[in-house]
């Protein structure tokens, strides 16, 4: 492990701009930095058996969190049902030990996030939304990076996309394809919430308003708490993260 924290070091060292690697000595010590909504780039597990190691962290992740964030596994052993198993619970890469430099610092690449290469993405004055991985960058010192399901997601960008506009409940629906279920307005009411709370929309100079029978209005605040019309001038840089244990 110390091998693949000075690999990984080295490798952030030679970047321009703010790479933080992270060591976490349990799997259990990682999930609870990941209930708290840290973001992260990049997740290094190690795959073992104890009752909760890192292809039960990889399982929960994919299955309860739903998140999409890349994940290499490493492992000591190697064999095809090991590898299978591993890339069959939702793993990107597996790296096979013991470690080798080099090759672990090309796989490491391969899913770094590069400015303007992320497929479709669309900016909102300093927030970046990269449609391709459900991520949203807010630059600034320090960038923030956002991690979401494909739902927040969509949520976000209806929001950002009507900034200083009110958008119906029935939009954010359509949306996130929930326009045909029979559902409590409380549950739509949740979700924003939680993209409200994840975004950290006040502490990000944002304000989201509930507006009675109609639905939701985002718009940006100035100092003394007033909305002001929206900023769209493109901007957007990139701060990086690895999980590993």
């Amino acid at each position: 492990m110390q091998l693949l924290v000075a690999t990984l070091t080295a490798q952030a060292a030679g970047d321009p701009g703010p790479v933080v690697c992270t060591q976490f000595t349990s799997a259990r010590a990682l999930r609870s930095a990941l209930e708290e909504d840290i973001p992260f780039d990049l997740l290094i597990l190690d795959y073992n058996y104890e009752q909760f190691g890192g292809l039960a962290l990889l399982r929960w992740l994919r299955d309860v969190r739903k998140s999409k964030v890349p994940v290499i596994m490493l492992s000591q052993r190697s064999s095809e049902r090991d590898i299978a198993e591993s890339l069959t619970a939702g793993a990107d890469d597996f790296v096979a030990k013991p470690l080798r430099p080099m090759e672990m610092r090309a796989r490491v690449e391969r899913f770094r996030p590069k400015p303007n290469t992320n497929g479709w993405a669309e900016t909102f004055g300093n927030w970046t939304f990269f449609h391709d991985r459900a991520l949203v960058t807010l630059s600034g010192s320090p960038d923030q990076i956002f991690d979401l399901s494909e739902r927040e997601f969509s949520l976000a960008t209806a929001l950002f996309r009507n900034l200083g506009r009110i958008v119906s409940r029935y939009e954010l629906l359509e949306a996130t394809h929930q326009a045909g279920r029979a559902m409590n307005t409380r549950i739509l009411d949740n979700q924003v919430f939680k993209v409200r709370r994840t975004l950290a929309f006040e502490a990000n100079g944002l304000n989201l308003q509930t507006i009675y029978g109609q639905g939701y209005r985002l718009s940006e605040a100035n100092t003394h708490g007033v909305t002001s019309p929206p900023r769209n001038t493109p901007s957007a840089r990139h701060g990086s993260g690895f999980g590993m244990r």
